[in-house]
């Protein structure tokens, strides 16, 4: 094991990957080295290289949702062993000691060490995660698009979790991008109506293979209102404004908006129509060990992946640029085979 690791960096906001070795030092007793083979590109990568959320500390090498196989263990890791194939996800480590962590719910810690922010990420080499955080595979799962499940899976899962979804639920999914085809598959296994919003009704026949009952086109106010008081969980997986008062309007009594997406503009939200309606909005981040652990079982039992576009690594700022463009259908993985 060597403690210089190769990867691609951004070394400032908006900036194209160049390649980029760095110095990890010696490897932490309860931490793994993982050698890549391949990881995602997720719309939460672009932000950080951009510093679109004002977290970012360059050099950053993105890379969060990480498929790959331990090449060295500290001599506290448990459980873990070399050679075994693992998935690291947001985050690399949390304090383990909070309540946070000791309930289970380790992604809330207020030590949470995200991936790419103040650590170097999986567009690289190797990349190192404590043991916990590092989440085996099940064999099941096609290793080549099974990253995308370590942030856009889990995001969408969780909350099904969470919030106690029931496979008599109807559920409506607005986006039908990265997270909301994502979404779709997992609401649909897990028994509930699924309904999904989506701006561009080109994809309604792929929306529905991926688990839609029904599809309406979400800039048609006279569609949205037709199915007023119908829902019971509407997750919203866009990082756009969009007519918050109209979509709560979709929810029943008791219904309940839950954003995933990382919409940066404040949302006006009608107290009226909470109150009257006794509904409620709520979000969530990405999920701990247990439930990412928890995730990729259900996925697997379920048959449930990306799907994904595959780039090589060192074509890196093409895949950037393809995603920049939203041209990706639905998630990217980049290959770390071949040339760096």
């Amino acid at each position: 094991m060597t403690n210089h690791i190769s990867g691609w960096a951004a070394l400032g906001a908006k900036q194209k990957l160049e390649p980029f070795t760095y110095d990890a030092g010696p490897l932490g007793l309860e931490e793994v080295e993982v050698a890549v083979e391949f990881c995602g590109l997720c719309h939460s990568d672009l932000s950080i290289i951009n510093n679109d959320w004002g977290l970012s500390k360059y050099p950053v090498i993105p890379g969060h949702e990480v498929v790959g196989r331990i090449v060295a263990v500290g001599d506290h890791v448990k459980e873990l062993k070399i050679g075994q194939r693992v998935g690291i996800g947001w985050n690399v480590n949390s304090c383990m000691h909070c309540h946070e962590c000791l309930t289970g719910h380790h992604n809330l810690c207020l030590q949470a060490a995200p991936t790419i922010i103040g650590h170097y990420g999986g567009f690289a080499e190797r990349v190192r995660s404590h043991w916990l955080w590092a989440i085996p595979l099940p064999s099941a799962l096609e290793m080549s698009s099974a990253g995308p499940l370590l942030c856009g899976g889990i995001t969408v899962f969780a909350p099904l979790l969470i919030h106690g979804i029931k496979p008599t639920d109807r559920v409506g999914i607005v986006g039908i991008g990265g997270l909301g085809h994502l979404a779709l598959q997992f609401a649909r296994a897990w028994g509930c109506e699924v309904t999904a919003f989506t701006s561009n009704l080109s994809k309604a026949e792929e929306t529905r293979a991926f688990g839609a009952h029904h599809v309406v086109a979400s800039r048609n106010n006279a569609e949205i209102r037709k199915v007023a008081n119908s829902l019971d969980f509407l997750m919203v997986t866009v990082n756009v404004p969009l007519d918050w008062t109209l979509l709560l309007k979709t929810l029943k009594p008791n219904g309940r908006m839950h954003v995933v997406g990382a919409v940066l503009e404040p949302m006006p939200i009608p107290a009226f129509e909470l109150i009257m309606g006794q509904k409620s909005v709520s979000g969530s981040p990405t999920g701990g060990p247990a439930m990412l652990a928890t995730m990729l079982d259900f996925a697997a039992r379920h048959h449930i992946a990306p799907q994904v576009e595959h780039f090589p690594l060192n074509k890196v700022n093409d895949a950037i640029g393809h995603l920049a463009a939203g041209k990706a259908r639905y998630r990217i993985v980049l290959d770390h085979a071949g040339p760096f």
